[in-house]
């Protein structure tokens, strides 16, 4: 949702009705008190004229109002516009969110994208009402805010963390947000109990890491038991592991190897915010806002599944199993390059074979790394390690072998980008350009990698199988498919989840 496309008048509907679901889509920046706060906040109402509308917390807060200690209006999950527009604005808080403006720079955002910093500055403020160095603020006081309330770690450890260059402007920029020292922060939350304690490596953690605990926000409803199925499904040996209600896997993070452990259930309760808990370990405190990024990219944590699931009322196929499954979301990922691999490897055997398969390509080139969770041993291989295998060494058809070493070849030289930053339909342009990559292939890419929304997959023997065991004809609802825009992929979910088996968990997560 662009700034100027923001009408006042249905915002404040929203805003009188308290209504969860614009929580995150925009912000109510009240001009008597010069606090900004959520749309559902609890607080009584202001008078329209006594209110502005923003973008983001980093516009308002560029517009010099402080964020409501009440309601928390920077703890919400993020605009659902951001994905299906796809736009630069979109793209571009996509990257500042996994830290690139920490770690490269305006310049390197810009780069990323395909623009100059000036305009991209310029774009930034039209759309969200500030530039890229204040949206990149709002993340790293929203990120040290969170750590202060729910972790033990020492502030020193929170500013860098939260990707700050000194303490002294995380001081400073947590004042000025959130009228309130780091100090005051901490003391007016609830002591955590000894489970939820962080900063602390436990006894059984790698030495040198950090174990970080955090709670990440979710739209409801959330079909967390479906999303966990799926996960489980498909992991692969060394990397992922999964038992009952939890997910884990390795994480290859800009500073170093980490893992993330995600409790997962279902939140059935339409129009609220529930919380997925996540136990991180870090090599690189300064990971911590790329590690919360991949993770909830993960669960798509920022859907509306509202919207998503009322498209669906009335339609003869998907709308039984949007009621049946409620807050259905996309499985995301925490590295595209990642996807692309398991994808070209999947091409054309089972998912059972498809793992297999792959778990052996993590043990024999993955790095290898000691982590706290059983099961969990490596980091899947990166793309310059497999473009510089040949193709017959690898445990797969010779054709699919060179696509994958082709593929890889082409992530190393920048060919092809993954990242969030890039433009979608130039994806998929690269995609099947290469040598073995198909349209199918590069449109599960983008709906899996890039969190395209609206990817459907014609040819899918999956999509067929799950047409003919609801009793309809493949071909008469899938020349029909079109109608499900801009929500596709989540048909695409549906209809797979009809074949989805519940996998039998290991017993335990410690190693």
């Amino acid at each position: 949702m662009h700034t100027a496309r923001l009408d006042p008048e249905s915002c404040y509907r929203a805003v009188k009705a308290r209504d969860r679901r614009f929580d995150g889509v925009f912000y109510t920046a009240v001009r008597t008190t010069g606090i900004y706060c959520r749309p559902s906040c609890p607080a009584r109402t202001p008078a329209l004229s006594n209110v502005g509308f923003h973008v983001s917390p980093a516009s308002a807060q560029a517009a010099g109002y402080r964020a409501c200690k009440r309601c928390l209006p920077d703890a919400t999950p993020g605009s659902p516009d951001w994905d299906v527009a796809a736009d630069v604005a979109g793209r571009a808080m996509r990257l500042i969110s996994d830290g690139v403006v920490d770690r490269e720079g305006v310049d390197g955002l810009a780069l990323r994208l395909g623009y100059t910093a000036r305009h991209l500055g310029r774009v930034l403020s039209a759309e969200l009402g500030a530039g890229p160095l204040a949206l990149a603020r709002a993340r790293r006081a929203q990120t040290a805010r969170i750590l202060v309330e729910t972790t033990e770690l020492g502030f020193a450890d929170i500013a860098f963390a939260a990707g700050f260059s000194s303490v002294r402007q995380f001081n400073e920029t947590v004042r000025e947000v959130y009228a309130a020292s780091p100090t005051e922060l901490r003391g007016r939350r609830a002591r955590p109990s000894s489970s939820a304690r962080a900063g602390q490596a436990p006894a059984s953690s790698p030495p040198g890491a950090v174990s970080v605990t955090l709670r990440l926000a979710v739209r409801t409803p959330f079909a967390g038991r479906a999303l966990l199925n799926f996960l489980a499904y498909h992991l692969v040996p060394g990397v992922e592991v999964a038992g009952d209600g939890w997910y884990a896997r390795t994480l290859d993070l800009p500073h170093g190897p980490g893992t993330v452990v995600l409790e997962i259930a279902d939140a059935p309760e339409s129009g609220r915010t529930a919380f997925v808990d996540a136990r991180f370990e870090l090599t690189d405190l300064r990971d911590t806002a790329a590690a919360v990024e991949r993770a909830r990219r993960l669960l798509d944590a920022d859907c509306d599944p509202v919207a998503v699931d009322d498209h669906f009322v009335g339609d003869p196929v998907i709308g039984a199993l949007a009621r049946a499954c409620p807050g259905l979301r996309l499985p995301g990922q925490v590295d595209g390059d990642e996807t692309a691999v398991r994808t070209v490897i999947g091409q054309q055997v089972s998912v059972t074979g498809a793992r297999t398969v792959t778990g052996q390509v993590v043990a024999a080139v993955g790095q290898r790394i000691d982590t706290s969770v059983r099961g969990l041993t490596h980091l899947f291989p990166r793309a310059d390690v497999l473009a510089g295998l040949g193709p017959t060494t690898l445990p797969m058809p010779r054709a699919r072998g060179r696509a994958l070493v082709g593929l890889c070849g082409a992530l190393t030289r920048g060919e092809v980008r993954l990242d969030r930053g890039v433009d979608r339909g130039d994806v998929r342009a690269a995609l099947v350009a290469l040598a073995g990559i198909g349209p199918w292939t590069a449109d599960y890419v983008a709906m899996r990698a890039l969190g395209h929304p609206d990817v459907f997959l014609p040819t899918d023997i999956g999509v067929r199988n799950a047409l003919r065991g609801l009793g309809r004809d493949p071909a008469d609802v899938i020349a029909g498919a079109a109608a499900w825009s801009p929500w596709r992929s989540y048909a695409l979910l549906h209809l797979w989840n009809t074949l989805m088996p519940t996998t039998a968990p290991p017993p335990t997560k410690e190693a």
